[in-house]
């Protein structure tokens, strides 16, 4: 299983682990751009981990312009296998109040400004979003948040949308009628990528307000969810160490997006654009390369 390798993508509130002292950062790019920071990579208990903050360090890209193909390109070129997204998210329940993780299961993708697919040009490819996140991972998520005593629910749908704007009250209101869960701005395209990719992922979605639906609870209010995020941002730290710990002992050989792109390439071989075709060799060589 050595070849296994895990990336924490941390969102609002975890832009780094200062408690990794063995540290180095790496300067990548690929075809799409430049990714939205230098990636740590670094050890812990001897096992190799890298680390990249969505929306840079200093939090300085807004969900919107954040460069989603180029952070998974180039955790892929690093061979990593297994990507955990930390994110901050508006809770849609009564029950998920702020301070409580969600592992996310299902998302409803609302956005409409971004760039969801590394196949856009000579070469076509649909993966299968059923079950976008993999069990295992998802597995070792829920056994290192336990170990830390946080307050979690397993399973949920995150409503992704545009932002940067929060929602209005009729929106929060639609959201809820669907029964989502919780609503977040930057989980999507990000998991689709990763499954093009063929990398495992898995999202620990953290509850900093009630979005606006609540009538008891104030409006969003920034100053208010850094307050929650820093006391989340010192949780997930600790769950991320767990992570590195025990992710492998639930990786699933049998996880479809190990392969996944065996079946979703639907472009004739002769179709297929050399130019492209080097694009998408980090990505998708596995497959265009045969």
């Amino acid at each position: 299983m050595a070849n296994n390798k895990l990336a924490i993508i941390g969102g609002s509130g975890l832009y780094d682990v200062e408690e990794f002292k063995d540290r180095e950062l790496l300067d990548l790019s690929s075809p799409w751009g430049k990714p939205s920071d230098q990636i740590l990579k670094t050890k812990y208990n001897d096992k190799e981990v890298y680390f990249l903050p969505r929306h840079g360090r200093g939090h300085f890209i807004s969900p919107s312009k954040i460069n989603f193909r180029a952070n998974i390109d180039v955790l892929k070129q690093l061979g990593v296998t297994d990507i955990v997204s930390v994110s901050a998210v508006g809770s849609l329940k009564e029950d998920l109040p702020p301070g409580k993780f969600v592992l996310v299961d299902q998302f409803i993708d609302r956005t409409f400004a971004r760039n969801k697919t590394f196949f856009d040009e000579d070469i076509v490819a649909h993966v299968s979003m059923a079950h976008p996140t993999s069990k295992g991972l998802m597995n070792a998520c829920e056994e290192s948040i336990k170990q830390e005593s946080i307050q979690y629910q397993r399973g949920g749908t995150y409503v992704v949308m545009e932002g940067p704007q929060f929602s209005t009250l009729a929106e929060s209101n639609l959201y809820r009628s669907w029964n989502a869960d919780v609503i977040g701005m930057t989980n999507m395209p990000e998991a689709k990528l990763a499954r093009e990719a063929e990398i495992r992922y898995a999202s620990v979605s953290m509850v900093t307000d009630y979005d606006c639906w609540h009538p008891d609870h104030e409006n969003v209010d920034v100053q208010k969810v850094i307050k929650v995020l820093l006391d989340n941002a010192a949780k997930a730290k600790n769950m991320i160490k767990n992570l590195i710990d025990n992710f492998e002992n639930h990786i699933d050989p049998n996880d479809p997006t190990n392969n996944c792109l065996d079946v979703a390439i639907i472009t004739s071989p002769e179709k297929r654009s050399k130019k492209t075709k080097e694009k998408l060799n980090t990505v998708a060589g596995r497959v265009l390369n045969k």
